[in-house]
């Protein structure tokens, strides 16, 4: 592969740092509650979340009375749970690391997770290895990706059409969302994989509210926002936006209703 990894972790970072990502990642705390869920987070479990965020699994997860370590690349994103989590009067352990390396023992934890996190790994198959790696026997990973074809996923294929090229063996992060490709990335590990697609529903005034909210919170917009406008091609992308997302608007009141798909992988270890 010919990305340069450091380069690119670094642009995840601005590129999560930008906007507001607390305030993004509201629109998806049904999702986190699930994943800890699924994942069985309870008294007596020690839970990894990777790629951690403001807490959408780990707060739900410490909640339930799991013991809770969060990892994530962006420290302002740890900054922001560790407030949330003071606010809870949860304790939380906070790292900041690399999903590629995670700074953990081999079977450090019963339980391993991710919500739309991990997936960003710009080397996918090292991620899944890793995440199979720091779990236990008998061990559980839970992980959430948008799908390719969701709205999210086809939101991001938008934007990418507009920016340079990706480097060669780059693979979108949407493909943790299709179940044959994750079934390679787990190809080398023992685990049994079972998968659930899942839709969140997005709400919002209008189509166009939404948009304009995405240029203000959302990193990955702030960021192609501000690259395009410099070059006089911003309005035609977000055309193409406002376009996608009213072919997604089940709302009939000039609202936006939409459903955005997701797959939830799970993979017990034996």
């Amino acid at each position: 592969m010919s990305i340069d990894v450091s380069g690119f972790k670094e642009g995840q970072k601005a590129m999560w740092t930008a906007g507001d990502y607390g305030e993004v990642a509201q629109r998806i705390v049904a999702a986190g509650e699930y994943i800890a869920e699924r994942a069985g987070a309870e008294a007596g479990v020690e839970l990894l979340d990777v790629a951690t965020g403001t807490g959408n699994v780990s707060i739900p997860a410490a909640r339930a009375g799991a013991r809770v370590t969060g990892l994530d690349l962006t420290p302002k994103l740890l900054e922001e749970q560790r407030a949330r989590a003071a606010a809870a009067g949860l304790e939380i352990e906070l790292i900041e690391g690399d999903a590629e390396e995670l700074p953990f023992a081999d079977g450090s934890f019963d339980r391993v997770t991710s919500c739309f996190g991990v997936m960003f790994a710009p080397r996918q198959p090292v991620a899944a290895a890793e995440l199979v790696r720091v779990a236990r026997p008998g061990g559980r990973i839970v992980v959430a990706a948008w799908t390719p074809n969701g709205m999210v996923g086809r939101m991001f294929r938008a934007s990418a059409a507009y920016m340079p090229p990706p480097p060669e063996g780059f693979v979108p992060p949407v493909m943790w969302g299709e179940e044959g490709h994750v079934r390679e990335l787990f190809a080398n590990s023992d685990v049994e994989l079972t998968f659930e697609p899942r839709t969140i529903t997005f709400e919002g005034e209008s189509v166009e509210a939404w948009v304009e909210k995405d240029e203000r919170i959302l990193g990955p917009s702030v960021m192609a926002k501000a690259a395009l406008e410099q070059q006089g091609r911003y309005d035609e992308l977000r055309r193409d936006i406002v376009d996608l997302y009213g072919e997604f608007n089940e709302a009939e009141d000039g609202g936006f209703r939409a459903p955005a798909e997701y797959l939830i992988t799970v993979a017990q270890l034996p």
